[in-house]
């Protein structure tokens, strides 16, 4: 069994958010990552959909990178894109209710997240443990 991470270049079209999310799906079976995997799953949904939406420039790509370790699973999105995705404000302003409604699903289910700076671009990561860790086997 290979616990090494995983890394996939996707084109900036809408089926990548569905093959990100079945690339990443085909590592946790790999690995035998069962406890949690519906919530890795979304979180790749939303981060992958922001970085199409936002983080991703005409002609380009994002990189997902997904890494076991010991009690769970990193997923870090690479774009190279301008801006810092942010979680909405609690104001009640309509402009805001337009975005950032992915990373209020990420917040709630990963364990952390965040946005760590390269050249060009950001990485947009989260991290969510899985109980006992690999293997754990439960559903």
């Amino acid at each position: 069994m290979n616990h090494e991470s995983r890394e996939r270049f996707f084109r900036r079209e809408r089926q990548s958010v569905s093959e990100a999310r079945d690339f990443t799906r085909a590592a946790l079976h790999d690995w035998r990552i069962k406890d949690r995997a519906d919530d890795i799953l979304l979180c790749v949904s939303e981060l992958t959909t922001n970085a199409l939406l936002h983080g991703v420039p005409p002609g380009r790509g994002f990189l997902l990178h997904v890494l076991p370790y010991e009690n769970g699973v990193r997923v870090e999105v690479h774009d190279s894109g301008d801006g810092v995705p942010a979680v909405p404000s609690s104001s009640g302003d309509p402009d805001d209710a337009e975005g950032g409604r992915g990373l209020l699903l990420v917040t709630a289910l990963a364990d952390k997240w965040g946005v760590a700076e390269r050249d060009p671009g950001k990485v947009v990561w989260c991290e969510v443990s899985c109980g006992t860790g690999r293997g754990s086997g439960r559903a």
